[in-house]
């Protein structure tokens, strides 16, 4: 009975490890296509001081009034960074919403991050949310040569755009089209 069963759980075993190696081969596949370039990456923010959306009168111009990165979050950043470098993926541009997190997400991944105004949260206020949409889908369906895009933004922005809802420091990746549309390529957790 016992080699029974030892047969049977080597047997588990061998067909559980396929199952656990695929998303790791779906892994590399996407950071070999942002080794071409050509990819508008969409990154949501790392991980932040507990909560949902900002404090009540939070400003923009003042970060202790937000939610704002903890030491984890800092560190995934710098991960995410150093991923990028190791494995030499080009990037053209780092483009960030305007919160404290998303900017220094962007700064201690890529070194600097240009505030942009379609990439603001959409947590709060939809008032211009068609806009910013609008804006993201341009951008994301320009056929581009060379590096990638990174957007950092938030996760409701992230659903907005693309329907996917992506853990802090996880990254969408998409693909632009021939005809100004894009495609969800993928997506990477944090490294």
């Amino acid at each position: 009975m016992g080699a029974v069963r030892i047969i049977w759980v080597t047997a588990l075993l061998l067909l559980a490890v396929p199952a656990l190696a695929a998303p790791a081969r779906a892994d590399e596949g996407l950071w070999r296509r942002l080794a071409a370039g050509g990819q508008v990456v969409l990154l949501r923010h790392g991980t932040t001081t507990p909560g949902v959306g900002d404090p009540t009168g939070f400003r923009l111009d003042d970060c202790a009034t937000q939610r704002n990165l903890t030491d984890a979050g800092r560190e995934e950043s710098r991960r995410l960074g150093a991923a990028f470098k190791a494995r030499a993926i080009p990037v053209e541009r780092v483009l960030s919403s305007p919160w404290c997190r998303c900017l220094e997400t962007a700064r201690l991944a890529f070194g600097s991050a240009e505030p942009w105004e379609p990439l603001r949260s959409l947590f709060a206020d939809r008032t211009r949310q068609a806009e910013q949409t609008r804006a993201f889908r341009t951008l994301a369906g320009e056929k581009r040569a060379g590096g990638n895009v990174i957007l950092v933004t938030h996760g409701a922005n992230v659903v907005t755009f693309v329907g996917v809802s992506p853990a802090p420091a996880e990254m969408v990746i998409v693909t632009p089209r021939d005809n100004g549309t894009f495609t969800v390529a993928g997506r990477l957790p944090a490294p």
